[in-house]
Formats: C-alpha cells, structure tokens, sequence
C-alpha cells in the first residue's frame, strides 16, 4: 500500500512538473510574440505615418488616430469597471495630451511630411537622452556623470550629422524645419514623461492611456481646424492605401502594440521592455529603405549609429539604477 502511495506521488509531482513546464513554455511563446509586436509593430508605424501623409493633411490624421484609438481604450477600461478620472485628474490628463499628442505627435506626423520614415524614427530615440536632461534641470534627481555627458554628445553629434550640409557623409541633409519640428517633438515627450511622475493620474494605464489619447485627438482637431486643414481634406481623394495606413496605425500600432506593452511590463523587467527604444529606430530605417525607397546611405548609417551608441549608453544606466521603462504610446511611443 505504502509502495502505491510513492507512486502516486511521484506521478502528482511529475504532472505538476509537466504542468509548469507546459506553462512556461507558454508563457515563453507569449513573451516572443509580444517583443516581436512592440519591435515591428511601432518599428512600422513611422512608415505608416509617411505614407498616410502624404494625402492626409497631417494633424487631421493623427486627430483621427488618436480619437478612435483613445475611444476604444476608454470603452474597454469602462468595461473593466474601472474608475473614471476625476476632476484634477482631468486637468493632468489634458496637459499631458498637449505634451504628448499635440506637441509630440502631431509634429511627427507633420515632420514626415517631409522628413524620411527612418530618419524620423532616428531622431525620436533622442528621448532618453531629453529626459535625462530634463531629470538632471528639472527634477535634479540624475547629475551629469562622464558617461551620461558622453551619452548626450553622442546623441547630438548623430543629429549634427543627419542636418549637416557637409559633403563629406553624402546625401542630402535632413529638412531643417522637419528636424527641428523632431527636436521639439522629443523634448515634449521627454517633459511629459517627467512631469507624469508629479502629477495625479488614474491608477489604470488602458484607463490614464485611453483618456489622454482621446484628449489628444480633440486638441489634435482643434489644431487641424485653426491651420485650415479641413479645407483640403476631401475623403473621396484619399486611396485605399492611405485608408489602409490610418488603420493600421490605429490597431496595430494604438491599440493591438499598446496591449503586448502592457502584457510585457507585468512579465518582464523594465530593462528588457525598454529594449524597443533602440530597436524601433532600426526596424524603421530598413523598413524605410526597403519598402519606400528611402536613403541609406553614410549619413544615415553613421547618424543612426551615433543616436543608437547615445540611446543605449543612457538607458542601460537608468536600468542600473533599476528606473521604469520609457513609456510607449502613453505609453506608446512615437510613433509608436
């Protein structure tokens, strides 16, 4: 009887075993398909933007994305039954959507209209190293180490070459109103994300995320309407592929990414989650110059280079100091 008794417990801990094995295993491909999605997914979403705008008058379009996408986020958050903003919540939400989505974003998709998928997508990984400065002017909880102030001047030295009119890296410059637009964009974002950590928001991130994309979307509106966007704007005249651009960006880039970020950072460390900052601009890039046709020649490769060696030097060092993932898409970032 005993020797019945150590065979059903060897077979209850065997299936436990399998059981936990089968788990991980699981877990494991969950994981895979959620990196996968947050690197590809907002990797593509500059090439979406390029593509939409060049029929859709840019500010309307990311007013139309971020409206749908921030509606559906609320709804699903109402679903859950979680608890609406209250009134200085509200007042949080709507700077950060000015920050976030009409300073950001919509000079992003305006900057594309004249700047390359890729090279866009090189400039926005300078978040890091604006919000390190912002840490360092304005909160004054980083100081200004020698690997930090190596990180920045590489970061500038990238930018410095993508704008240069210096013949010696070749190809064309970068448009200055569209690399400055992208300078504006990163530090707006970098505030924004620095001032979220003073400021009151609801505990839910589909919730917080939700409402300030909304939010963003009718400031995005608003300013489409004061820059006389809507007189250009005809439906009819939009292609299928430009339709097809704006969806995408909004399900798979807002919605579908948005959810395997959350996923992710309640299954992996912020470390490994913030790996998308330096991923997404290279997914862009070669995006770009496969499927658009767009330059990948010295400048591009070296102003990538220097951007990227800036990107991974600051944020490794914020993980050292075991600090949260840059948010994304609200976290989404860009454009993401």
């Amino acid at each position: 009887m005993r020797r019945y008794r150590d065979v059903a417990r060897l077979l209850d801990t065997s299936q436990q075993a399998i059981t936990m094995i089968a788990s991980t295993h699981r877990l494991t491909w969950k994981t895979l398909l959620a990196f996968a999605i947050i690197y590809f997914i907002w990797g593509s979403t500059y090439l979406a933007i390029r593509v939409g705008v060049r029929e859709f008058p840019p500010f309307l379009m990311a007013a139309l994305r971020f409206i749908v996408a921030g509606a559906v986020l609320f709804a699903w958050a109402a679903a859950r039954r979680e608890q609406s903003p209250n009134q200085r919540q509200w007042a949080a939400i709507s700077l950060l959507a000015i920050l976030f989505f009409v300073l950001d974003y919509g000079l992003v998709f305006w900057a594309e209209t004249r700047v390359p998928s890729g090279i866009t997508a090189v400039m926005m990984a300078l978040i890091p190293a604006f919000i390190a400065l912002s840490e360092i002017t304005l909160l004054r909880t980083q100081t200004l180490s020698l690997r930090l102030a190596l990180a920045l001047l590489a970061g500038i030295a990238g930018v410095a070459v993508l704008a240069s009119r210096s013949s010696f890296v070749g190809g064309p410059p970068v448009n200055s109103a569209g690399a400055l637009a992208l300078i504006v964009a990163s530090f707006s974002w970098a505030v924004g994300t620095v001032l979220m950590r003073k400021l009151s928001l609801p505990t839910s991130k589909v919730m917080s995320s939700g409402t300030q994309m909304f939010v963003g979307g009718i400031f995005l509106a608003v300013a489409s309407a004061a820059l006389g966007e809507f007189r250009d704007f005809h439906p009819a005249a939009i292609s299928r592929t430009a339709w097809f651009s704006l969806l995408y960006l909004i399900v798979a880039g807002s919605i579908i990414a948005f959810t395997a970020y959350l996923w992710l950072i309640h299954h992996e460390s912020p470390t490994k989650v913030g790996t998308y900052a330096y991923v997404n601009p290279v997914v862009a890039v070669f995006l770009g110059y496969f499927l658009a046709g767009e330059s990948l020649g010295l400048r591009t490769i070296l102003g990538t280079l220097l951007v990227l060696t800036s990107v991974v030097a600051i944020t490794t060092a914020r993980a050292d100091k075991k600090s949260a993932p840059l948010p994304a898409e609200n976290a989404a970032n860009p454009a993401d």
